[in-house]
């Protein structure tokens, strides 16, 4: 009996002030024996009886069906459900209403319905993403009720799943860091599993191995099946340094310091591994996130993962994990950091970080522009000075057009 009250409710107004009235009548009937009000009684209660019972039944026996056809999505995308519900009963459903709620941005899938004996209704709902994020999808929720609008009885159908929206990317095919330097003749070899130009050797053949890298003239020569083995292309890996910092962050929702930083981080990753490059990323929101350099479209999906639920909470300041993470950057290294501090004291790390050899690139995102009290000239002085290749991004700039290696470094002040 609880969990049928747990999931009834009034309708309207109406059901509250009929309970009043069915218990007043009761009440001055019992102290004074006057028989109309025992009348009155008897029917607001059958009344109220048969009202529970129609909403009830509304939701009996239905049988409800939810197809989501995608849980990942990306920011400027959208994602589709289908919803049936089928009602295979003699009993024709009047009054109910489907929601299948979320806590999505500008998510509403509610409709109201009415499924004739032996029939069933269908549709699609398609939701656009406005907001990176980790959110809740369901369950169905059936709400029955009945003609009166007195009682509502909600029944769900399924169970919760969970969508998660990868942050937008913008193309940056202008986007360009300084090249890292490489010992001896330029060449940086690494053993890899995937195919590249740079055939290093023979090993056995095993389970699962493609057939086009057998080496057949060894195989030939040795009566067993053997492999070619590959390396990298010399190329330095890539680190994408977010700044997280709560207290360099200015502006709210979508125009926030914050979202500019994490469309960025996700632009650059983007660029480096759809150019075969070994990507990083690191940054500090509610704890220390880190994914060391790989390559591949599956590293691309872990970053942006990252990236999807990261908050900028952290307390950390961003040449606190510079310092601290310095082990991982040699030589061979490129370093992107992305971040809307104005406060100069990290810039003297990464001067150092160049005098070591590791190539720096960064992203200023201008917190003036987002409503901060200091502007990043002084920061961009100071990296400019240094020959520090530096970009510097303000609120509704285009990314494509300001991530542009022949504007980087340009006097972005100026007028």
């Amino acid at each position: 009996m609880r969990p049928i009250l747990q999931k009834l409710r009034f309708g309207s107004p109406t059901a509250s002030f009929l309970v009043l009235v069915l218990i007043a009548c009761v009440a001055i009937a019992a102290s004074t024996g006057f028989w109309l009000l025992f009348r009155v009684a008897y029917i607001v209660g059958f009344s109220l009886v048969i009202a529970f019972f129609l909403a009830w039944l509304n939701t009996q026996g239905l049988i409800v069906k939810v197809e989501r056809r995608s849980l990942r999505g990306q920011v400027g995308g959208e994602v589709e459900e289908l919803i049936e519900i089928q009602n295979p009963t003699w009993f024709p459903r009047i009054w109910i209403e489907s929601e299948d709620p979320s806590d999505m941005p500008d998510h509403n899938n509610r409709r109201a319905l009415v499924i004739p004996m032996r029939r069933l209704r269908n549709w699609v709902s398609t939701t656009r993403l406005t907001r990176r994020g980790f959110y809740e999808w369901g369950p169905v929720s059936v709400v029955g009720c009945d003609p009166f609008g007195i009682f509502n009885y909600e029944k769900r159908f399924g169970k919760a799943q969970q969508l998660l929206v990868y942050p937008e990317v913008s193309e940056l095919p202008n986007f360009q860091t300084p090249p890292a330097n490489l010992p001896g003749e330029g060449r940086f070899r690494r053993r890899t599993h995937y195919v590249t130009p740079n055939a290093s050797g023979i090993r056995d053949y095993a389970p699962g191995d493609p057939f086009s890298r057998i080496h057949w003239r060894s195989s030939a020569r040795t009566g067993e099946l053997m492999v070619k083995t590959f390396e990298l292309d010399p190329t330095s890996d890539v680190w994408v340094i977010t700044d997280m910092d709560q207290s360099v962050q200015f502006g709210s929702g979508d125009e926030s310091t914050e979202e500019y930083v994490v469309r960025i981080a996700a632009s650059i990753a983007r660029r480096y591994v759809n150019a075969n490059r070994s990507v990083g990323l690191m940054s500090f929101g509610e704890t220390f996130e880190l994914i060391e350099p790989e390559r591949g479209l599956r590293l691309l999906d872990r970053i942006y993962e990252s990236l999807a639920v990261v908050n900028a909470v952290g307390q950390v300041p961003i040449d606190n994990i510079l310092i601290e993470e310095q082990r991982r950057f040699g030589r061979h290294t490129t370093l992107v950091i992305i971040t809307s501090s104005a406060v100069s004291n990290w810039v003297t790390t990464v001067q150092s970080f160049v005098q070591r050899g590791i190539r720096v690139a960064v992203v200023l995102v201008d917190p003036l522009s987002f409503g901060g009290e200091i502007s990043s000239s002084q920061v961009y002085a100071e990296l400019t000075g240094s020959g520090i290749l530096t970009y510097v991004v303000k609120q509704n700039d285009s990314l494509p057009l300001v991530l542009n290696a022949s504007t980087a470094g340009g006097d972005v002040w100026q007028g």
